[in-house]
């Protein structure tokens, strides 16, 4: 990809140095009353700051003051490029969506390492990248990144770029009120939960490939990002991943689509560039 370093997108949310993990998954021992001031006369006693050991004593833990605190330097070309990738993606949807009758609303993405909150319930790095539509930010560890090459076989920065483009795929779903509809017609019809499961991931799919329709007239990408992006939509197929893990593969528990489906719609939003190419559900 081209693309030229530069600062972290104001809609970041870097919790990076929130200390996640913690007692009770809240970043840091959680205290009553009679423990803080247990601690605050140990304290006066040993002439040590035991009360900031734990967090605030039991509160949430205070933001990072520095960049030190947010994860070495190494990471930062990272923060960079998903920054680059996040602002391209918002760009594009502020000028596409008006044309389909809807305004766009700016998604946060939240950098975490290892544990932290969401309004969609606790966010791991094992759970993978995803978009919370209760709070409208899309949550993601960066060391997925490296999952991405070593584990799902699938390198290089167009394909990091698919997985964030999907993410805020599913934020212009929930802009356009597919996210709802769909969340209540599989409350009507449970029996076909999947399925519906399965037509919305497709069309995330379908709405990154809009916005690599975007880089490639821009010629920000070329064909080896497009075969990376190709690849990593195969990579998250339910069928390879089922494969992975089970040793075989069950059709009827699918969620997000096979390696062929999501290549597939990938490609149609892609190669169309617009929003009426990702219709899933006709």
């Amino acid at each position: 990809m081209r693309w030229s370093p530069g600062g972290t997108s104001s809609d970041i949310e870097d919790r990076r140095g929130w200390g996640g993990g913690g007692f009770g998954g809240g970043g840091g021992l959680r205290l009553g009353l009679g423990g803080i001031i247990v601690l605050g006369i140990l304290s006066l006693i040993f002439k040590q700051d035991f009360l900031s050991m734990v967090s605030g004593g039991g509160g949430s833990p205070a933001p990072p003051t520095g960049a030190a605190d947010r994860g070495d330097l190494g990471e930062q070309r990272e923060v960079q490029f998903v920054s680059f990738v996040l602002d391209d993606t918002q760009r594009t949807w502020d000028q596409l969506l008006p044309q389909a009758g809807g305004e766009y609303r700016h998604a946060k993405l939240v950098l975490f390492r290892d544990y932290t909150e969401s309004a969609c319930g606790s966010a791991e790095s094992a759970t993978g990248p995803f978009y919370c539509p209760a709070d409208e930010k899309v949550y993601i560890d960066l060391g997925f990144f490296d999952e991405l090459k070593s584990k799902f076989g699938a390198p290089g920065e167009f394909a990091q770029a698919y997985v964030l483009a999907h993410e805020i795929g599913h934020h212009v779903q929930k802009i356009l009120g597919i996210d709802r509809q769909v969340r209540q017609a599989q409350a009507r019809n449970p029996s076909a939960a999947n399925q519906l499961s399965v037509r919305m991931e497709l069309q995330a799919d379908c709405l990154s490939g809009v916005w690599g329709h975007s880089t490639k007239q821009r010629q920000i990408i070329d064909d080896a990002d497009i075969a990376a992006g190709l690849q990593a939509a195969a990579s998250v197929g339910d069928d390879r991943l089922q494969r992975m893990s089970r040793g075989h593969v069950s059709p009827e528990s699918f969620t997000h689509g096979s390696s062929a489906q999501r290549m597939e719609w990938f490609k149609r939003g892609l190669e169309a560039g617009t929003l009426q190419a990702c219709d899933t559900f006709r």
